[in-house]
């Protein structure tokens, strides 16, 4: 006896499924310029690769004699795919099947894709659009009930954080449990003037008094200078891009090591423009990027929360093909100072380095903490103490270059402190509790004010202090351990990358990473 009939009946709901929410919502989404799920998943999977999970998993309507009649289809799928030659879990919203809210919503699917991300080790890519399976104020008369809130499911979420990689894309208006989605992430991407994302959207907040369109809430420009988000680019094609070369930095989870990359790139390049790409006027500014790109394999260098927290820069790159997580200042952003928002950045990424097991190289130029009353009422000092004792906890190598300026606390967390750390100083680098200028008015009040000319008291002072301060008057009593050519950077942080590959070590950290 043939089982025909039963395979028949599931190729009708797999057709179902396939409509998704329908003609007439379909071409909604993509008259709104989107691409809908399957073609979503279609374009960030290699070819024939995608193996969805629960596919006629929804809500289905039988007629009188009990016979399936329709089925609407859940609006969220995944499934195991590859990507770039290596495997995934991809899930995402379908936003043509009630706007992704809970009316529509079979929790179990998103409880499941996160837990096969989890059992299986895998990263993961979460595309997000609407409420992510959130609720609806609909909910309440189609369950006859108001639910208390709760998040079935957010434990695994929280357990993927600190296990695997997890990406999510904001590919339309995400809100709520969606937005939740968006920044539990190690890396997050929005599409410009098509993505915004809110707790509660502009109808909401609307009865608070404010009056404001999508992307004045929650867009692009809002969400990247909050933190909120990593990245923004113009076309769906470019945020599945991101997410395959932010993966291809990491391990699938932490239970293995970064994998090594093509060595594309000689180790020993010497830098030539290096050895002059800090003035040696200290009142003068540089750009870091070039002193960065030029120092790593080339082509390498993954900058990921360039609008937030700007003066340190952070990033993925690659030394003679092995990962490294890479933090420079940039002395284009309040002279390299450690701001609150700044301080959040540090900690969450190198949270990441220490989650994924990869060396952290930090190129420092930073004359200590913002100051003043907008610092203070940021609570920066307090900010500056988490992300140094952030520092503090990490166990994977580290290496810092000392370009310019290191002053201060801020100045002090600069490596991971109690423990080696390999560091190297340009003959540019200066150094101690605060900068001399301002300060030496301050210290030297008395002698400037008695002085006859006081301006060239102050200048004397200046000069004396200067020849006292450098570094190799440090080097001279080890507190530098060793001062290099600029030219030589490269060779020797593709040295270090070398040396600490060995020492890394797969497995859970000691502690799990926040969001």
């Amino acid at each position: 006896m043939s089982w025909q009939n039963e395979l028949e009946e599931l190729q009708t709901r797999e057709a179902f499924a396939e409509e998704l929410g329908g003609a007439e919502r379909v071409k909604r989404q993509k008259d709104g310029g989107r691409y809908t799920i399957r073609e979503r998943v279609g374009l960030m999977a290699d070819p024939g690769t995608f193996h969805e999970t629960g596919k006629i998993g929804g809500m289905a309507e039988y007629d009188e004699n009990n016979d399936l009649k329709k089925l609407t289809p859940s609006n969220f799928i995944f499934g195991k795919a590859k990507v770039s030659g290596r495997p995934v879990i991809i899930g995402g919203d379908d936003f043509t099947v009630r706007g992704g809210s809970a009316d529509a919503t079979i929790k179990e699917k998103h409880n499941r894709c996160e837990e096969m991300a989890n059992a299986l080790r895998l990263p993961l890519i979460r595309m997000v659009e609407g409420s992510g399976g959130g609720g609806s104020v609909k909910t309440i008369e189609t369950t006859g009930r108001a639910n208390v809130p709760g998040v079935a499911g957010w434990e695994t979420v929280v357990e993927n954080m600190g296990t695997i990689p997890r990406v999510a894309l904001g590919l339309g208006s995400v809100a709520g449990l969606g937005a939740a989605h968006l920044a539990a992430s190690h890396y997050s991407v929005m599409i410009k003037d098509k993505s915004a994302v809110f707790v509660a959207g502009p109808p909401v907040v609307a009865r608070t008094g404010e009056d404001l369109t999508k992307n004045e809430l929650g867009g692009y420009q809002i969400q990247l200078k909050a933190g909120a988000v990593d990245h923004a680019v113009d076309t769906e094609e470019e945020a599945f891009e991101c997410a395959r070369k932010f993966l291809s930095y990491l391990p699938n989870s932490v239970y293995e090591l970064p994998p090594r990359g093509p060595r594309i790139d000689d180790p020993n390049r010497r830098v030539e423009p290096l050895i002059d790409a800090v003035p040696r006027d200290i009142r003068k500014v540089y750009k870091m990027r070039p002193i960065l790109e030029s120092v790593v394999d080339e082509g390498s260098f993954f900058e990921m929360g360039k609008q937030f927290g700007k003066s340190v820069i952070t990033g993925f790159a690659r030394l003679d093909g092995w990962p490294v997580a890479v933090m420079a200042s940039d002395p284009y952003s309040y002279g390299g100072c450690w701001t609150a928002a700044t301080c959040k950045k540090v900690i969450k990424f190198v949270d990441l380095a220490e989650t994924f097991h990869l060396p952290v190289v930090y190129l420092v130029d930073c004359p200590g903490f913002q100051i003043g009353l907008q610092s203070e009422q940021a609570g920066t000092i307090k900010e500056g103490v988490r992300a140094m004792s952030a520092m503090w906890q990490t166990t994977t190598p580290w290496c810092s270059v000392i370009i310019r300026n290191a002053f201060g606390v801020a100045g002090a967390a600069h490596k991971s402190g109690g423990r080696y750390c390999t560091r190297y100083a340009w003959p540019s680098g200066r150094w101690g509790s605060l900068p001399l200028e301002g300060g030496i008015e301050a210290a030297y009040r008395a002698d400037i004010d008695a002085a006859e000319n006081p301006e060239e008291k102050l200048s004397e002072i200046e000069d004396r202090l200067n020849k006292l301060r450098s570094p190799f008057r440090s080097a001279e009593t080890f507190w530098i351990e060793e001062i290099v050519d600029p030219r030589d950077t490269r060779a020797l942080l593709c040295d270090f990358a070398e040396t600490a590959a060995p020492l890394r070590e797969a497995g859970l950290t000691a502690f799990k990473m926040r969001p």
